[in-house]
C-alpha cells in the first residue's frame, strides 16, 4: 500500500478525501500546509502527496519538494476552481486531479506515481556522478569558484588541458545551482561534423533536409530550464559561432527548417582545451562570442601542478571501481611514490586508466612498482632502470629528481658522517613529500610509506614547518 499525504486547510474537505483513500485501503496522513514539509521529511517507504489547489498550494508544493525531492505530488482541483498547470510549480508535480476524488482517477495517478518512483530508484542505483576531489590549493581554489558561481545564471567558461575534469566541474556547478532538478545536457562540439551541429543544438523539423524523416528536439530544447554544457567550444566552426552568439544574445532559437522562435531558458557552460585568445588573434574564434561565454572563467589545473592530490584521486577511482562491482585493489607505498612522481600528460583521465588497468592485473591484491607501466617506472627513476618493488618507499623519488646515494667526498678528510648524511636525506625527502602534498601531512605520510603519527613525530623532532 502507498502512504498518501493529504495537504488541505479545509478539515471537512480533507475528511472526505481521507474516506475515499481509506476505502481503497491506503494509509492516510492528513496535514495542513504549514507542516507539510516536516511530515514529508519523516515519511518513509513509498508515498505520494495530494495538495488541494485553492490559492495557497505553491508554498506547500515548494515545502514538500525541499523536504522530500523524490515525493510525487498531485494537485487536487476543487469544483469551480481553475488550478494552475503542474509546470508552474515543480518538476515533482505530476498532474492535477479533480475533486471530488474518484476511484478511477486516483488509480491512474497511483500508477503514474509508482512509475515515477521506479525511475527515481533506478536513478539512485546508478553509479554516482564523478566528484571533483583534491586537497591541494589549486583544486581548492576551483571548488571555491564553483561555490561562488553555482547559484547564479552567469555563463561559465572552463579552461584546462584534456583530461583535467572540465565536465566534472560543469556538473558540479549544475548540481549546486537552482537548476539542479532540471536536465544537464552535454554536447561535444568537436565530435560532431559542422554540417550536423546546428541540428544537434537546435533541432529540426520534418523534411528540413534529406534524412529528416521526423521532427527532432535539439540539445537546447532538451536542456530547457536546466544547463547545457558545450564541451570543446574552441573547435566550433565560425558559421556555428555566429548562430550560438545570437542565441546567447536574444535567448531564442529556431529549429532547422522552422521560423518559429523558441525561448531558451538555459544556462550555458562552455569548456575548451584551446587557447581562445590565440584563436581570436588568428581569426578562428569570434571575440564577441568569447566575451559572452567568458563571464566567469574557471581554469582547471593540470595534474602535474597538484601531485599531492594523486593519492586521494587514486582512492576515489578505486572507490568508484568498487561501487561499480569491478573489483578492488590496493596500492603499495612504493608504487604510490612512483605514481606521484609521474607528470601525467593525460591528467586525471590517464591516471584513471592506469588505476583501472592495475585493478585488472592485481584483482583484490596490492599493486607493486613492477605492476606499473614502464614509462611511469622510468619517470620515477629519472629515466633509469625501473625501481625494484623490494626497495623501500624512500628510495623512490617523490618529485621526479633523485640524488646520488653516495655524495662526492674528499677521501683525504675523515670521510662521510653516514648518520648525519642519512638524517639530511630523510629531512629532504620529508620536505619534498610535504611540498608534493601541499602541506597535507596525511598525504605526505602516504607518499613516504609512513604512519601519520610517525611523520608528525619526525616533523617535531626535525623542527620542520609545513609549507
Amino acid at each position: 500500500m502507498v502512504q498518501v499525504l493529504v495537504v488541505d486547510e479545509d478539515a471537512e474537505r480533507r475528511s472526505g478525501i481521507e474516506a475515499v483513500l481509506q476505502y481503497l485501503e491506503h494509509p492516510v496522513v492528513p496535514v495542513d500546509r504549514a507542516r507539510a514539509g516536516e511530515v514529508a521529511e519523516q515519511t518513509s517507504g513509498l508515498a505520494l502527496a495530494l495538495v488541494t489547489a485553492d490559492g495557497g498550494e505553491e508554498v506547500a508544493v515548494r515545502s514538500l519538494g525541499e523536504a522530500s525531492p523524490d515525493l510525487p505530488v498531485f494537485l487536487l482541483s476543487p469544483e469551480g476552481f481553475s488550478s494552475p498547470a503542474p509546470k508552474d510549480f515543480s518538476a515533482e508535480v505530476l498532474g492535477v486531479l479533480d475533486l471530488p476524488l474518484r476511484h478511477t482517477q486516483f488509480t491512474a495517478a497511483l500508477r503514474q506515481a509508482l512509475s515515477h518512483n521506479a525511475r527515481y530508484r533506478e536513478h539512485e542505483r546508478r553509479p554516482q556522478a564523478r566528484r571533483l576531489v583534491g586537497e591541494s590549493r589549486p583544486i581548492q581554489r576551483v571548488l571555491d569558484l564553483i561555490e561562488q558561481v553555482a547559484d547564479t545564471d552567469a555563463s561559465v567558461l572552463i579552461l584546462g588541458e584534456s583530461g583535467t575534469g572540465k565536465e566534472v566541474v560543469a556538473r558540479s556547478i549544475h548540481a549546486r545551482s537552482s537548476r539542479r532538478t532540471r536536465p544537464f545536457v552535454p554536447i561535444n562540439c568537436g565530435a560532431i561534423p559542422s554540417e550536423l551541429l546546428e541540428s544537434e543544438l537546435f533541432g529540426h523539423e520534418k523534411g528540413a533536409f534529406t534524412g529528416a524523416i521526423s521532427a527532432r528536439q535539439g540539445r537546447f530544447e532538451l536542456a530547457q530550464s536546466g544547463t547545457i554544457f558545450l564541451d570543446e567550444i574552441g573547435d566550433m566552426s565560425m558559421h556555428m559561432q555566429v548562430k550560438l552568439l545570437r542565441v546567447l544574445q536574444e535567448r531564442t532559437f529556431e529549429r532547422v527548417g522552422s521560423n518559429k522562435s523558441i525561448e531558451a531558458d538555459v544556462r550555458v557552460i562552455a569548456a575548451t582545451h584551446r587557447n581562445l585568445d590565440a584563436g581570436i588573434r588568428d581569426g578562428t574564434f569570434r571575440e564577441d562570442l568569447f566575451y559572452r561565454l567568458n563571464v566567469f572563467p574557471i581554469e582547471v589545473p593540470p595534474l602535474r601542478d597538484r601531485p599531492g592530490d594523486i593519492p586521494v584521486l587514486i582512492e576515489e577511482i578505486i572507490r568508484r571501481i568498487e561501487e561499480e562491482g569491478r573489483g578492488s585493489v590496493r596500492v603499495s607505498p612504493a608504487a604510490m611514490s612512483c605514481l606521484s612522481a609521474y607528470s601525467w600528460p593525460g591528467n586525471v583521465r590517464e591516471l584513471a586508466n592506469v588505476v583501472e588497468r592495475v585493478a585488472i592485473m592485481c584483482p583484490y591484491g596490492e599493486v607493486q612498482v613492477e605492476n606499473l607501466p614502464k614509462k611511469i617506472r622510468e619517470a620515477a627513476r629519472g629515466g633509469g632502470e625501473p625501481a625494484s618493488p623490494t626497495r623501500g618507499a624512500s628510495e623512490a623519488t617523490v618529485n621526479g629528481a633523485e640524488g646520488p646515494l653516495l655524495p662526492h667526498v674528499d677521501w683525504s678528510d675523515e670521510g662521510l658522517d653516514l648518520k648525519d648524511y642519512l638524517t639530511g636525506v630523510e629531512q629532504a625527502l620529508i620536505r619534498q613529500a610535504l611540498g608534493a602534498a601541499d602541506g597535507v601531512v596525511g598525504r605526505a605520510a602516504r607518499l613516504l610509506g609512513l604512519r601519520r603519527t610517525t611523520l608528525v613525530e619526525k616533523l617535531r623532532r626535525y623542527e620542520i614547518d609545513r609549507p
